[in-house]
């Protein structure tokens, strides 16, 4: 029972009056309707619709509708909530460096924030949006419907360095966080048999190319790009990768080791500060980034001469 119907519950049993009932229901439950409508102009959603059994936010930039979960409390909506906005360096960054008719790999697309963001702003390009979590892709699959893109493909697997069906870890109060590795520890953690493939074998059987990766998969990344070096070799796709020292020891692998995967390809790094590429070298227990672009020094040189900030 929540706490508006607790509080008609003891209207009905007589335990509160009238009046009382409606002064509280007011003070205590729909006056946080208008602190939204005050607070939502800071931030990047424009409008919150609640319906039957349902919360859809819509971002203010890209008029993107989002379907809620009641207890996923990471979410790129809820996140814009909290803190304005969601990755917007990076996102922005993203806008810049994708193609107009390029092929876009979203690896963890969770509820599809980004590829709706990417097929939205960039109808040319063609998005495929890989989601292994059977109650995650759902939900993705139905923000698609709320956002009709014919541009944007979903499939319900993941990728790693062999294909095969594998354990996720996964909790309804974190779908971002569900990974091939128990990262939270907790005992409450719903273990998910989900399917996996490499992308090497995808490219192969599918006959497509990759020429923007974004690959978000909780500390699995290394795995994700070992399972795609040929086709990485072959394209030299631009790739953007969320990687994060805890995440990556629990897989016990060093985040560096993806650093040097794309530099032995010829690939150079850089992270996103103030609309600006920064050349990025080596991680270490000082580095606050998590979020990584990765250019080929030479196929992305034009793009790396044009956004690149030179450090004196």
């Amino acid at each position: 029972m929540n706490k508006i119907t607790t509080l008609l519950a003891k209207y009905e049993n007589g335990e509160i009056d009238k009046e009382a009932f409606i002064k509280l229901m007011h003070k205590e439950r729909h006056s946080v309707l208008f602190e939204y409508s005050n607070y939502l102009s800071h931030t990047n959603i424009k409008k919150i619709e609640i319906q039957d059994m349902q919360v859809v936010m819509t971002s203010r930039d890209r008029g993107i509708q989002i379907e809620c979960a009641p207890s996923d409390h990471r979410i790129a909506p809820i996140e814009t909530l909290n803190f304005f906005d969601y990755e917007k360096d990076e996102s922005k960054m993203m806008e810049n460096l994708v193609g107009d008719n390029d092929y876009f790999f979203d690896i963890g697309a969770n509820i599809g924030w980004y590829s709706l963001n990417i097929g939205i702003a960039k109808r040319g390009v063609k998005v495929f949006s890989f989601e292994p979590v059977p109650h995650t892709y759902n939900q993705l699959l139905r923000n698609l419907k709320f956002n009709p893109c014919e541009n944007i493909t979903p499939f319900n697997f993941g990728f790693s360095k062999k294909s095969g069906d594998f354990d996720f870890y996964y909790y309804p109060e974190g779908s971002g966080n569900a990974s091939s590795a128990n990262l939270t520890d907790r005992a409450d953690v719903e273990r998910i048999l989900c399917k996996v493939s490499t992308l090497d074998e995808f490219i192969q059987t599918s006959n497509l190319r990759i020429d923007f990766i974004k690959c978000d998969v909780e500390g699995a990344e290394l795995f994700v790009f070992q399972g795609g070096l040929e086709v990485i070799k072959r394209n030299l796709p631009i790739v953007f990768s969320e990687i994060l020292r805890k995440w990556s020891a629990k897989f016990g692998y060093n985040p560096n080791e993806i650093f040097k995967f794309f530099s032995l390809l010829g690939y150079r790094t850089f992270t996103v500060k103030d609309n600006y590429l920064v050349e990025f070298y080596e991680m270490d227990e000082s580095t606050v980034s998590t979020n990584f672009f990765f250019l080929h020094a030479q196929k992305h040189s034009h793009l790396i001469k044009r956004f690149l900030r030179e450090v004196s």
